[in-house]
């Protein structure tokens, strides 16, 4: 018996019994369909996360100020100290103290009602320099930025993000309008193209104006001059290491800090961010791989039982079969093109299935799926070689039968 007789035989064994082959189908289906979405939720994951982060800026690094204790001795969380200041920024934009910085924009925040007539909407006010536009690499849908020039005149100017801009002024053009802030009338000189979210909060959701104009006329700290954080561009994803570095040492002499780790300000990059989002994202990966991995079992179990089974049966098969000379080796070849067939139908299904899945259950969740075909290919793999696997024993036994005792078996 040929190659191709024998996989003949074994198609026709397959289909003689169709309700118990997609039983035990069905049972490894499952499993590779888990397997597949499990794979591509992760991937999707790691996919938004890092969207997430890039939306924040290019080679972005954030300096935030350090806790704050009161008069009673209770101290408060990263962000609340006034550590940071004006100077500290352009102290980090000096070329020979820091040559891997590319640019900075210290920024100083406050939540704020903007009122556009009998409209309005709270936000939070951003007071940054014009390099803010390049260091977040953000966009402008309409108008311009801030100058240099709005900056140092402390001009009433604003730059709106798209959210905020739709709640003020609906479908108008809100570029040449006036809104108020604090009883100061703002110009609106130019509105952000949408960047989406981050996950925390709403990256269109903000109005942007001259630092100096945060500073001398909206401000309600008591220290006018503090910063809420500090964005560094790095030249290149290459030196955002030393970039680091750069940032560190020169706010401790700045701040006459001897050690790092009494350090009264925080330095966050994008690749300690992604890294502890992939790190979850993989751990969730892991957890409902493993899952999959027991259906799987499951379904393993399964296709040993079915062929155990058509084992049984065909008791008197075998033993005429060797009878006419056919050798263990063809024997228990049959029974596992056999089982590799149930496998391997049940593994495109099961990749079918799970192709189908992760176009259509992203619009029940707020995770995307991305299947790869590698994922795809490789389950289907899985699914033939589990086949093989649980069918190595059923095979085993079939080719060991005595041809008498076969043929004499009721």
């Amino acid at each position: 018996m040929n190659w191709l007789e024998t996989v003949r035989t074994g198609l026709q064994a397959v289909r003689t019994h169709r309700l118990r082959s997609a039983l035990t189908v069905l049972g490894i289906l499952i499993g590779i369909a888990t397997v597949v979405l499990s794979v591509g939720l992760g991937e999707g994951t790691k996919s938004s996360v890092s969207r997430d982060i890039n939306a924040l800026g290019s080679n972005l690094l954030i300096v935030s100020p350090g806790s704050s204790t009161d008069s009673s001795g209770v101290r408060g969380g990263l962000g609340t100290a006034a550590t940071l200041t004006v100077a500290d920024a352009q102290a980090l934009s000096s070329r020979t103290s820091a040559p891997d910085i590319r640019a900075v924009a210290p920024t100083q925040s406050t939540s704020l009602e903007l009122d556009n007539g009998s409209t309005n909407w709270t936000t939070s006010v951003v007071g940054s320099s014009p390099s803010w536009l390049d260091v977040r690499a953000r966009t402008l849908a309409s108008g311009r930025f801030l100058t240099a020039q709005d900056d140092g005149q402390a001009r009433a100017v604003i730059v709106l993000g798209p959210t905020t801009a739709q709640e003020l002024f609906g479908p108008l053009d809100p570029v040449g309008q006036s809104v108020t802030i604090s009883g100061i009338a703002f110009t609106v000189v130019g509105v952000l193209e949408s960047a989406g979210s981050d996950s925390s909060s709403n990256l269109d959701d903000t109005a942007i104006v001259p630092l100096s104009t945060e500073v001398q006329r909206l401000a309600t700290s008591t220290d006018r001059s503090a910063l809420s954080a500090i964005y560094v561009a790095a030249r290149s994803n290459g030196t955002i290491s030393a970039a680091y570095q750069e940032i560190d040492a020169i706010l401790l002499v700045r701040h006459s800090i001897s050690s790092t780790a009494s350090a009264d300000f925080s330095i966050t990059t994008q690749d300690s961010l992604l890294s502890t989002a992939t790190s979850v994202s993989s751990t969730l990966t892991v957890l409902l791989g493993g899952i999959a991995a027991l259906s799987l079992l499951v379904g393993g179990i399964g296709v040993m039982n079915i062929m155990l089974v058509s084992v049984t049966e065909r008791t008197r098969e075998i033993g005429l079969r060797k009878a006419l000379g056919a050798t263990p080796v063809l024997i228990r070849r049959q029974f596992l093109v056999e089982a590799s067939t149930l496998g391997l139908i049940g593994g495109i299904a099961g990749a079918a299935l799970g192709i189908g899945g992760a176009q259509i259950i992203p619009h029940f969740i707020s995770n995307e799926i991305t299947v790869s075909a590698y994922a795809v290919l490789g389950a289907v793999a899985v699914a033939v070689a589990i086949g093989l696997l649980f069918g190595v024993y059923p095979a085993g036994r079939a080719a060991r039968l005595a041809p008498i005792d076969a043929l004499r078996s009721e």
